[in-house]
């Protein structure tokens, strides 16, 4: 199993799960590898659709269980520091990324998944864990994780931080 990274912090509304990566290049690479539809189809999958604020892609979620679609409505885009989006697909989820230069040539990417059902936790946790190393595998390009190695054994990690 893979060390968890991620925190979860309660809510009003429910719980935060928030994941920080760090990653060499510039704001606009990264910025690049989250949001060009070539480069997230290496980690998460692909997306299609005319992007804006206020506009909904088509996500691929290429890397789960029979690589199913997920439309994603753009909440707000501030290139390339900040980007959020809501999905209304079998689970609603409202995602936020913000890139922050620490460092000449360093970048930290801080992602927050607003979660509004905490018994969930345990479950994006792990996926997330799982999805934001493959993004760090696809820009560095070393092997890339398997699910096996984040779930189920992260589960309980992010499910005891609501205790």
């Amino acid at each position: 199993m893979r060390q968890p990274t991620g925190k979860v912090e309660k809510t009003s509304t429910g719980a935060d799960l928030v994941i920080e990566r760090r990653f060499k290049g510039t704001l606009e690479e990264v910025w690049e590898s989250v949001t060009n539809s070539e480069s997230t189809a290496r980690w998460i999958g692909p997306w299609r659709g005319e992007p804006g604020v206020g506009k909904t892609v088509v996500l691929t979620m290429s890397f789960e269980d029979g690589a199913p679609d997920d439309e994603m409505r753009i909440e707000a885009c501030d290139p390339p520091h900040h980007l959020a989006v809501r999905s209304f697909g079998q689970y609603a989820v409202f995602l936020e990324v913000t890139l922050k230069e620490v460092a000449a040539g360093e970048v930290l990417m801080h992602f927050v998944h607003h979660v509004d059902q905490p018994e969930m936790v345990g479950d994006y946790g792990a996926g997330w864990e799982y999805y934001l190393d493959r993004l760090v595998a696809s820009r560095d390009d070393s092997p890339m994780p398997t699910f096996d190695e984040y779930y189920p054994g992260q589960k309980a990690y992010f499910t005891n931080q609501l205790e």
